[in-house]
């Protein structure tokens, strides 16, 4: 028994350093007074001095935020209307509407990308409506691929509430909209903080769809990395993807910390 114990506590102790052994990589690498990826020379934070004053580096990193936070807001409350309607469908049609969810979400990010360029193009010069690429065409396609992310995020805890709740807080003098404020909404909440999380980081981490529909003016950190790898990639974007790894982690153990004790004060 410990001997079957021990292999498996192996084989995940292998599976999760194959994973995090490349951000480890990064870290350490972060921290080293040279600019080489492949000798270490000593300890230094200029990296994260130069990074601070890096006006090409922090204007793209405030525009992915801008962009991220954003989307991730009306993301957030257009999936949880549409997974409220969803779940109140025949089991026919709901099947039907998540099917046709999911495909955006199983569709390779090319295709979704050259989809949304596409369209933007076809608005502004078929249909007369002044659209340029960058801001406003990048916030529609973010809003574009996170809403099936909050759907199916938000859908399985409002499965889990019990209908009656609903009923109950209507015949207790609520009208519709004040009981789906009061009784649904905070009941499909951990969900909904869930897929605005999810919505939030594959906004920051999104590369393909942004580099179609973005334009000359407005580029977001991605492509701004991935214009720098043409070259060399600056020690500055390690020291940024430490501080961005980071800041991702704490809002992580935060979100378990403060869903773990809702969860024990719901026992007690």
């Amino acid at each position: 028994m410990k001997r079957h114990r021990l292999i498996k506590n192996s084989w995940v102790g292998a599976v999760m350093a194959f994973l995090y052994a490349p951000i480890v990589v990064l870290i350490v690498y972060s921290f080293n007074s040279s600019k080489s990826r492949a000798l270490w020379t000593g300890f230094t934070l200029d990296w994260y001095k130069k990074l601070f004053t890096n006006e090409v580096i922090l204007s793209s990193l405030m525009n992915t935020l801008i962009i991220a936070l954003i989307s991730t807001v009306f993301a957030t409350i257009i999936g949880t209307l549409a997974a409220i309607g969803i779940n109140a469908m025949r089991k026919w049609t709901q099947a039907l509407i998540l099917n046709i969810t999911y495909m955006p979400i199983i569709n390779p990010e090319i295709v979704t990308g050259v989809s949304l360029m596409l369209l933007f193009v076809f608005v502004r010069d078929r249909m007369g409506v002044p659209l340029e690429m960058g801001f406003v065409t990048m916030i529609l396609a973010h809003i574009t691929f996170s809403i099936p992310y909050v759907i199916l995020n938000v859908l399985p805890k409002l499965r889990q509430m019990d209908k009656n709740i609903y009923d109950a807080a209507l015949d207790l003098g609520c009208n519709p909209a004040m009981a789906y404020i009061k009784v649904v909404i905070p009941e499909a909440m951990p969900g909904i903080i869930s897929g605005a999380l999810m919505a939030f980081t594959f906004s920051l981490d999104d590369f393909i769809i942004s580099y179609f529909v973005s334009g000359p003016n407005f580029t977001t950190l991605p492509i701004t990395i991935y214009a720098m790898t043409r070259k060399k990639v600056s020690p500055e974007i390690n020291a940024l993807s430490t501080l961005l790894f980071l800041i991702v982690l704490v809002a992580l153990v935060a979100y378990n910390v403060v869903d773990s004790r809702r969860e024990n004060n719901k026992e007690y």
